[in-house]
This record gives structure tokens, C-alpha cells and sequence, in this order.
């Protein structure tokens, strides 16, 4: 009896020693727990909150560290935003500005609260969520609908929405804190059509100032002109125009061409820029005979193929193809006057159509000139000036550019990062907010019910069983 009491004692103590012990051990995680929380409190969102989204939507690119980290003055980011109407997505990107550099500062603003703060910044009605970035007295407003983005699916004809939350907030960054933009003058006086929509807002939004010139009225290009552009001229340039622009380039400028087959006439003017590099333009329409380098059963909307560029690299990289409709071919006969690059061609079953849009057939038919061609062309003048010209002008128009995914935008806008030099604030492509649903069959849903559902928890419950009936035998054979 008396042993069985000191027993029972010894047990007891035993019990209580082991109960102080879990006690402390418990205390101990406790506060490592804490301590760890308030060390994570501290750390940036980088560290704290990984981005484990498909398309990467917390996360920026190198060209936002680059531009963030160089920031020599402070910039504030004032979120306009009511209590309560966060948006996720966009806070979370903010967290990523905030912590990348001490010279960025996010700042919160309720217009409840500050009925009067926009006023001075826009005139527009401002919704939650939208953005004002500010560097001294420079600041740029960024609404609502310019960082998640709504546009046509012309494939569906659905509407799609992308996040451009990085590409907007870096590049009004760059704007104000930049005193130096580039500066774009646009070729008038030949018919040429107005830039698209989409393309316009997109040099706006790369910081890219525009300007109109008519050659005619100057002696010379401008001195502030870091490209001219000539968009989809409709008539020829004059003989003069042509050598102010062979000169222009020859002597160190830049000029982008995107100049494609006219419906009257020729512009034998402005393609006689080609043949100082030994570049021939032919004549009438490019018509592909590979289905492979056509889209949507139309010869004349071309897939080309893609040279190794800077400026087709980062579209190869993607695997995003541009699409060129009505297209003039170009043949090149070896670098003269300086060094060719063929940035687009096509298959070598693609022939020129002679009858251009007067044709009646997809067919070659006699006097059709066979391919291949060049589509567009990086030359490097000897000089140190630079002409990139497409043979097609077309390609920016928002419907197709659309059906590209965008890559004729990004094409073009890497030709004049190429031009202008290159900017970490351009080629920010937005990502997308449609979901990517997975489907499976019956059967193997069925499988997965029958997983997750029945065989997981029994295996759990199992496991739990033995464990309990292992413990009870050990505290019976001790006792």
C-alpha cells in the first residue's frame, strides 16, 4: 500500500514537472512568436508578403527598381481612396514602391476627408483608387481606368481587364523627375493619318512628347528632335523633303517610317531613302501563300518572321507576333551606305501582287513578282544616324494591334526606344486580371472527391487512433 502511494506520488510529481515544463516551453514559443511578428512588422512587403500570382501582380520589374532606386528626389504617391474601398491589388503594389526606396513616400488620402486635395491636380471626377504622383512642383494624375484597363477581345468580342498599375505609376515617376524628355516630331503635309488612339496614349504614357512639322516651312530639323516619325503618308514628299531627311539621317538623326502601299499614285520620293542603303521597295501588294505567315484566312494580314534585335528580342522572348495587314515588300541587296538589319520577313512562298488593291484574286498570276521580302528594316547609317522603316501602315491601327495582343504597339515602341535610347520607364506591359479556369473531366474530379474527402481524413483519423492506443500501453506498463 505504502508503495503503491509513493508511486503515485512519484507520478504526481513527475505529472507537475512535466506540466512546468510544457508551461515554459509554451511561454518560450509565445514569445519567439511575438518577437518574430514584430520583426516581420518591419521587414518590406518584398520580404513579407511573396507574390505567388500567375501573372506576377505584386511584383514590379527591373525597370521600376531601376528608376525608384536612382531617385535623387522625394517623391510622394497620394492614394486617393474613401476608408474602406482599398483596393487589394493596388495596395499591395504600393507596399512594393514604398519599400524600395526612402525617397518615395505613399501617402493616403480620403476625399472625405479632403474634399478639396485633387482639385489642384485635375478637373476630372475622381474615383476611389486613383493615384496623384508628385516631385516638387511636377505631378501627374493617374485615374482609375488608367491602372486597371478595359479593352475589346475582338476574337470574342468580349471585354478584357489588365492591371497596369506599375507601368502607370513608374512612368509618372520618370515624368516628374525627369527635366529632360524626348521629343517627337510628327511628318505632316503628305496626307498622313492621325497617330491611333491607343498608340498616342501609349507615347504619353512613355513620357514621349510630341510636336507636328511640316518640312516645307523649315530650313532644317529641328535641334530638339530626338526622332521624326512619318505615319501613313498618302502622297509623295518632295525632292527637297528628300534630301533635308537623306541629310538629317546621314549627318547623326533618327527617323521611324511606317509608310505602306497608297491607293493612288507611288511614293517614290520617300522609298528613295531606301536606295542610298541598297534597299529596293517593290511594287504592289505583299500577298503570303504560307498559312503558316497569315492570320484569319487573310493572305494580306501577315505573320512575319523575326530577326535578332534589341528591338524583336523582347517580343520573341514573350512569344508575342506581330501582324501586318496590306504590307509593302522590301529587298534588300547588301549594306551600302551603312549596316542592314532585317527586323520582319516573310516565308519565301510570299510574292508581290501587282494589282495591288485592284486585284480580284489571291492567286500569283503573271508580272507578280515572287518574295521574299523584307517587311521592316533597322539601318545603321555610316553617319551615326538611324532609319527604321515598316512597310506597312497599318499596323498600329487599334483593331489590329488588338488581334497582335499588342505586339505591334510593343514592336514600334521598341523601334523608338531604339532611336531615342533606351528608357527604363518604357516597354512596362500591364497584366491581365481574366482568370484562367482549370477544367477537368468527371471521372477524375470524382477521384479527387473521393481523395480528399473520404481517404485523407480516415488516414488522419487512422494515424490518430494508433498514436492513442500507443501512449494508453506505455502509461499502463509504466504504472
Amino acid at each position: 500500500m505504502k508503495k503503491a502511494q509513493r508511486d503515485k506520488k512519484r507520478m504526481n510529481k513527475l505529472a507537475l514537472r512535466g506540466g512546468v515544463y510544457s508551461l515554459a516551453i509554451t511561454a518560450v514559443v509565445l514569445a519567439i512568436m511575438v518577437a518574430v511578428n514584430v520583426l516581420a512588422e518591419s521587414l518590406p512587403a518584398t520580404y513579407t508578403k511573396p507574390d505567388i500570382s500567375s501573372t506576377k501582380l505584386y511584383s514590379v520589374t527591373s525597370n521600376t527598381k531601376v528608376v525608384v532606386n536612382g531617385l535623387q528626389d522625394d517623391v510622394t504617391v497620394y492614394w486617393i481612396v474613401q476608408a474602406d474601398q482599398e483596393n487589394t491589388i493596388l495596395e499591395r503594389l504600393l507596399e512594393k514602391y514604398d519599400s524600395l526606396s526612402d525617397h518615395l513616400t505613399v501617402v493616403k488620402r480620403n476625399p472625405d476627408v479632403y474634399p478639396a486635395f485633387v482639385e489642384k491636380y485635375t478637373d476630372e471626377e475622381v474615383q476611389n483608387n486613383s493615384l496623384v504622383v508628385e516631385c516638387g512642383e511636377r505631378s501627374r494624375y493617374i485615374p482609375y481606368d488608367e491602372i486597371f484597363v478595359t479593352d475589346v477581345d475582338y476574337y470574342s468580342y468580349s471585354y478584357t481587364t489588365s492591371f497596369d498599375g506599375e507601368g502607370a505609376i513608374t512612368s509618372a515617376i520618370d515624368y516628374v523627375t525627369s527635366d529632360d524628355l524626348p521629343t517627337l516630331y510628327l511628318v505632316e503635309g503628305h496626307g498622313e493619318a492621325d497617330l491611333p488612339d491607343g498608340f498616342a496614349e501609349t507615347l504619353g504614357k512613355e513620357n514621349i512628347e510630341t510636336a507636328g512639322l511640316a518640312l516645307a516651312t523649315v530650313d532644317a530639323i529641328p535641334d530638339d528632335a530626338d526622332a521624326l516619325m512619318i505615319y501613313a503618308p498618302q502622297s509623295d514628299i518632295s525632292e527637297e523633303e528628300k534630301t533635308m531627311l537623306a541629310g538629317y539621317v546621314s549627318a547623326g538623326g533618327k527617323l521611324l517610317v511606317l509608310a505602306g502601299p497608297v491607293e493612288d499614285g507611288t511614293l517614290t520620293n520617300l522609298t528613295g531613302l531606301l536606295d542610298n542603303y541598297g534597299i529596293t521597295a517593290q511594287d504592289g501588294i505583299v500577298v503570303e501563300a504560307d498559312r503558316a505567315h497569315y492570320g484569319f484566312q487573310q493572305p494580306l494580314i501577315l505573320i512575319p518572321d523575326m530577326g535578332e534585335s534589341q528591338i524583336t528580342e523582347p517580343l520573341m522572348e514573350d512569344r508575342y507576333y506581330p501582324m501586318l495587314p496590306i504590307a509593302q515588300g522590301l529587298v534588300t541587296g547588301g549594306n551600302v551606305n551603312g549596316t542592314v538589319t532585317e527586323l520582319l520577313t516573310t516565308s519565301d512562298a510570299a510574292f508581290s501582287k501587282i494589282a495591288g488593291y485592284d486585284r480580284d484574286t489571291y492567286e500569283k498570276e503573271e508580272g507578280d513578282i515572287d518574295g521574299p521580302f523584307a517587311l521592316a528594316v533597322d539601318i545603321e547609317d555610316d553617319g551615326g544616324g538611324e532609319l527604321i522603316w515598316f512597310g506597312c501602315d497599318q499596323l498600329l491601327d487599334d483593331m489590329y494591334n488588338a488581334y497582335s495582343s499588342g505586339a505591334n504597339s510593343d514592336l514600334v515602341m521598341n523601334a523608338l526606344s531604339a532611336l531615342i535610347g533606351e528608357r527604363e520607364a518604357l516597354a512596362i506591359r500591364s497584366k491581365s486580371l481574366n482568370y484562367n479556369y482549370l477544367t477537368i473531366s468527371e471521372s477524375t474530379s470524382g477521384v479527387l472527391k473521393t481523395v480528399m474527402i473520404g481517404l485523407v481524413p480516415l488516414t488522419f483519423l487512422g494515424i490518430g487512433i494508433v498514436v492513442v492506443v500507443r501512449r494508453r500501453r506505455v502509461t499502463n506498463e509504466t504504472v
